[in-house]
């Protein structure tokens, strides 16, 4: 009868403890995005700048389902419980044509294709991730196609978190992104 103690011990612990819960995240929206405008996309072969978002890369280690943070200079740890809700690939893009056809609206920003007369956007950042100092970190680099020719940037935005957290990291790395999406749109301004 006593050796079953122990085992009833170790079940009864097993019942009390809690699983940890689980968080999903997701770029926030800008608060005054810019509504779908059917008349611009008549326009779009007029003169009108039309620009397609091909396509937002992010390497292996921001790829998976958990927000990346940065432990030291050489580790960073993937979170099993904070996850993306949708893939952070997506989620960039997606930001980046609202964030970009608000700051330019007499563009025609969009994740596909629109006729055959548009400029290219391919984005590829390799670092959207909290790091040990309280800092977010965006960098990367963008490609531009403009009349056959090739503009090429490199960014990088290193911004302090106001609090500690998931959530407060999760709003700095969008704000972050935001800012580099004004970066481009302001890039983008002065092509002809």
């Amino acid at each position: 009868m006593m050796k079953w103690i122990p085992v009833a011990m170790v079940l009864l612990l097993s019942a009390c403890s809690r699983t940890p819960e689980t968080t999903y995240y997701q770029l926030p929206a800008l608060a005054h995005s810019v509504p779908a405008n059917t008349s611009l996309l008549k326009e779009a072969g007029s003169g009108r700048h039309v620009l397609w978002i091909e396509h937002v890369a992010v390497p292996d280690y921001l790829a998976g389902n958990g927000v990346v943070y940065q432990t030291n200079d050489v580790q960073y740890v993937i979170a099993a419980n904070n996850l993306w809700a949708s893939p952070l690939d997506q989620q960039l893009q997606q930001t980046l044509v609202s964030n970009l056809s608000a700051s330019l609206p007499s563009w025609v920003i969009s994740s596909s294709p629109l006729g055959q007369q548009h400029d290219t956007l391919n984005v590829n950042v390799t670092g959207f991730h909290g790091r040990y100092d309280g800092k977010a970190i965006i960098s990367g680099e963008w490609v531009l196609e403009h009349e056959g020719e090739l503009i090429k940037r490199p960014f990088m935005i290193s911004l302090a978190q106001d609090d500690d957290g998931y959530d407060a990291l999760v709003r700095t790395l969008a704000e972050g992104w935001r800012q580099q999406a004004q970066q481009i749109a302001n890039a983008l301004s002065g092509i002809n």
